[in-house]
């Protein structure tokens, strides 16, 4: 039998073998260049969100008015300067795919005071966010009677992990700052299983009941008071093409969900023109792809069922 020393003579050649291919496909790698956004320091800006969002559930407790303003203020301080930092890496490097100029070089923009400027304005959207995750809490609390308090949703509900990260990505998206707000949303994905697009437009008082399985396309519309359950697709059909056969993007691809709607377990409702009109009911497992009014309820015919002996 070879020995170890042995297998590890030819781990040379196979990193020859590895490092060709950086040549031979460029498209899959980041070398040369100014450094992207970090995945591991925009996991920690989504926690300190958390915490400022949600103070005395995530990582401190013994918190109090006597206390609060200092905790909360070095959270504040950390999130100024870590924003700044990875929204001024993205934009040099969206510049740089754009302009296709190495690092953003030759270019008289200060990436840096545009990351800052950008970083303020996101903390300033903090209270608002808060007020609309309060919101959120409410509606899920008032559309699940198996939640026996507000505690139990903050700790404990993926629906809400979600949508709070939801909510920062869609502001730094409304502020068009380049792949930060995907990171953050792919994020909460792998967490939670709810696939939400930090582009999508969604109103107050949400709720995602259970969760998995959800996705909420792009150029989603969706008003206030709305809940939907368990592997509900908010999706685009086929997608428009232009002459060269690229893929026609900045339409919109996804429905509009209108106020008070409910759309229950495995539904999928597709296409940029369908809206489903207020106050209406989608029924488990359908699938739609045309609008219907307001106050309407859509399911399916109830299919047979076939009973056999067991052999």
């Amino acid at each position: 039998m070879a020995t170890d020393l042995q297998r590890k003579e030819n781990l040379p050649e196979l990193t020859d073998q590895i490092i060709a291919t950086y040549e031979e496909i460029g498209t899959i790698h980041h070398l040369g260049h100014c450094p992207l956004p970090s995945t591991e320091a925009v996991i920690q800006i989504a926690q300190c969100f958390k915490e400022v969002i949600f103070p005395g559930y995530r990582c401190r407790q013994n918190l109090h008015l006597g206390n609060i303003v200092y905790h909360i203020g070095n959270l504040v301080d950390s999130l100024h300067d870590q924003l700044t930092e990875q929204i001024a890496r993205a934009l040099r490097h969206d510049y740089s795919r754009k302009e296709n100029s190495g690092c953003g070089d030759g270019s008289n923009i200060d990436f840096e005071k545009q990351g800052q400027e950008k970083a303020i304005q996101i903390l300033e959207s903090v209270p608002n966010i808060r007020r609309k995750l309060a919101k959120d809490v409410q509606a899920a609390y008032e559309g699940d009677p198996a939640a026996h308090g507000l505690d139990e949703i903050i700790f404990c509900y993926p629906g809400l992990e979600a949508v709070t990260i939801y909510r920062i990505a869609h502001a730094l998206y409304q502020i068009d700052i380049p792949l930060i707000p995907r990171m953050l949303c792919e994020w909460a994905h792998n967490n939670t299983g709810i696939d939400i697009h930090p582009g999508a437009t969604i109103g107050d008082s949400f709720f995602i009941d259970h969760g998995t399985g959800v996705v909420i396309g792009e150029t989603c519309e969706i008003a206030s008071h709305v809940k939907i359950y368990q592997g509900v697709t908010l999706g685009a059909l086929s997608f428009p093409r232009d002459d060269n056969g690229e893929i026609i993007r900045n339409q919109k691809r996804h429905p509009t969900i209108e106020e008070g709607v409910v759309i229950y377990a495995n539904a999928t409702v597709l296409g940029g023109t369908t809206v489903v009109g207020a106050n209406s009911v989608v029924g488990a497992s359908v699938s739609l792809m045309k609008s219907v009014p307001p106050n309407t309820i859509v399911t399916i015919e109830k299919p047979s069922l076939k009973f056999r002996e067991a052999s």
